[in-house]
């Protein structure tokens, strides 16, 4: 087995494989996603969007905002690959000031954006931000790149290709020693967690915004997914913060998922594994 860890897009990084991993292949391949996608780089195609209301967000944009479109629908429009400004304004912007700048304000509307291809036209300055989907969608990038058996875990989403399942745990949201379950992730499928307290500051401030107005969303405290890819598994594990579990399994097929609600209470559906009550 040949193991690496290494950090990427802000995160740490791990990967368990059978065969050589080809690390030159995987950074190439890690910083290409970068400098198209990432909100906190000027030279970004992404940044493009935001001066200009038009870019061409390459090979890999058609899947991403196809997604976004599913994730949109599901949630209402709660879940918006546009949500970058409101997130800058609440303090989670490039220098991670984490001090609100101004009031919360609702994204642009998706659904009013022309796309042709791999380009993306607002009409508007608008700050795009994945961050719903792409750590999902990259990690889904790397396991395909090395090939299986293989194991991918970007800091919780985790993409597991054989062979056997993987025993995952869910970390309790309160306290990080314990576990509320266990999921037996299959081989071929993907894993994300999220939780408001991951990236919280202020006064009940966190990245997971709902679209519609711009704010913190405040009901669910962690959420879980399980999907056939990590990037649907990440998108999921949002829209989980706006759409009940029992709905997400019935608009998607084939996916498990839990949360657990500001009373701890815990709400499961489909999901592979032991939640323990």
């Amino acid at each position: 087995m040949h193991t690496w860890a290494f950090d990427a897009i802000g995160t740490r990084w791990r990967v368990d494989a059978a065969a050589d991993i080809d690390r030159a292949a995987v950074s190439a391949l890690v910083d290409d996603f970068d400098r198209t996608w990432s909100r906190f780089r000027e030279d970004s195609q992404a940044a493009r969007l935001r001066s200009d209301g038009r870019a061409d967000l390459g090979e890999h944009a058609p899947a991403i905002l196809d997604l976004y479109d599913r994730l949109y629908a599901l949630t209402e429009g709660a879940v918006s690959p546009a949500v970058g400004a409101s997130l800058e304004r609440l303090g989670y912007d490039a220098d991670y000031t984490l001090t609100a700048s101004g009031e919360a304000i609702p994204a642009f509307r998706w659904p009013e954006a022309s796309r042709d291809g791999s380009t993306v036209e607002t009409g508007q300055p608008v700050v795009l931000d994945i961050g719903a989907v792409g750590k999902g969608y990259l990690a889904d990038l790397v396991a395909d790149l090395i090939g299986a058996p293989v194991t991918v875990d970007a800091s919780g989403d985790i993409v597991h290709r054989g062979p056997g399942p993987l025993r995952v745990a869910m970390e309790h949201p309160a306290d990080p020693s314990r576990a509320v379950g266990i999921i037996e992730l299959p081989p071929g499928h993907g894993v994300a967690a999220s939780a408001t307290n991951r990236r919280a500051w202020g006064e009940d401030l966190h990245h997971v915004l709902d679209a519609r107005t711009g704010r913190p969303e405040s009901g669910i405290v962690a959420t879980w997914a399980v999907a056939p890819s990590a990037a649907l598994a990440d998108g999921l594990a949002t829209a989980l913060f706006f759409a009940a579990p029992e709905r997400v399994v019935e608009e998607f097929p084939g996916v498990g998922c839990a949360v657990i609600d500001r009373s701890q209470r815990i709400r499961a559906a489909g999901l592979p594994g032991e939640i323990f009550r």
